[in-house]
Order: C-alpha cells, then structure tokens, then sequence
C-alpha cells in the first residue's frame, strides 16, 4: 500500500502537464468517422492501444451501470485506460508513450483509450475534467487515477507495481 501512495505522489507531481476540458474544441464532426473499437497492428505486426466505446467499457472493463456501489473488473489482464482528446498537447506527448507500452506488455496488460469528445458520458461518468486522465486497473483490487502526462518511467512503474505486482 505504501508503494501505491508513492506512485500516486509521483503521479500527481506530473499533473501540471495537462489539458483543462473547458479548452475542448468542437470536433464532433471529426470523430464521427472514427472506428473506436479495432485493435490495430503496426506493419511489424506489434500490438496497439485498443479505442473504446462506452458499450465497450461496459462490456471489457466495467459495468457500473449494472453494479454501481462496486467496482468490478472484467478484464482477465490488467489495464491502463487513458481518457485523452484529440486536440490536447499533452495527450500527443502521452500517445506514442502508450503505444510502446502496449507492444513492450503485449499478453500482459491491455492498454485502451478513451476519446472524451467521442464518448462524452463516459468522460462523464468517471468525473474527467482534465486530460490526460489515465486510468490503472489491477485484477481484483480498486482502479487508481493519475491526471497529466506521465513520462515512460513513471508507467513503466505503476505498470510493473501496481498491475503486475512484480515488485
């Protein structure tokens, strides 16, 4: 526990590094032609972040409409959500981070985003006011939150402590 508070001080000294929702642009439009739930392959066949829907969160994270006094993980590996937007600088600096990350715990970890423009409600449900907004899930333990772009270090951390459980 005491290793979780000081991943979660750590995280919280990068929160400077972040976009406020109330700069959002309009860009509906632009996401309405996204596909949000393919899992892509790089052209050397690496894993990528998986793009969520909220129908897909309910269905392979959590379904908080169903339980919402108790969080309850579906997945049957770990994962790290990041509620990101398009338009925000930070999220760019956060996005080929993730994707290194996936193809690096490929087997071991799930790494999906969230587009806040796209799925608003989502955004909404989990009280995201600032992004990026990354989500850690653990099996069978309660999700932690970090705000701001993280460096590599700081998810490679929380990936090998909090998800992993290897230190």
């Amino acid at each position: 526990m005491k290793r979780v508070s000081i991943l979660i001080a750590a995280a919280l000294m990068f929160t400077l590094v972040s976009c406020d929702n109330s700069n959002k642009k309009n860009t509906s439009a632009h996401t309405d032609s996204k596909q949000n739930t393919n899992i892509t392959k790089t052209d050397n066949n690496m894993a990528k972040t998986i793009h969520l829907t909220r129908a897909d969160f309910l269905a392979k994270v959590a379904n908080y409409e169903t339980n919402p006094e108790k969080w309850e993980y579906l997945g049957d590996k770990p994962c790290i959500i990041d509620f990101y937007a398009d338009w925000c600088g930070p999220c760019k600096m956060v996005a080929p981070i993730l994707e290194e990350l996936a193809a690096e715990y490929e087997g071991e970890i799930y790494i999906y985003k969230v587009d806040t423009e796209a799925e608003q409600q989502l955004a909404a449900d989990f009280g995201i006011r600032s992004i990026p907004s990354i989500l850690f899930c653990p099996m069978n333990e309660a999700p932690q939150m970090a705000q701001g772009a993280l460096p590599k270090d700081a998810f490679k951390q929380a990936i090998e402590e909090v998800l992993l459980k290897k230190s």
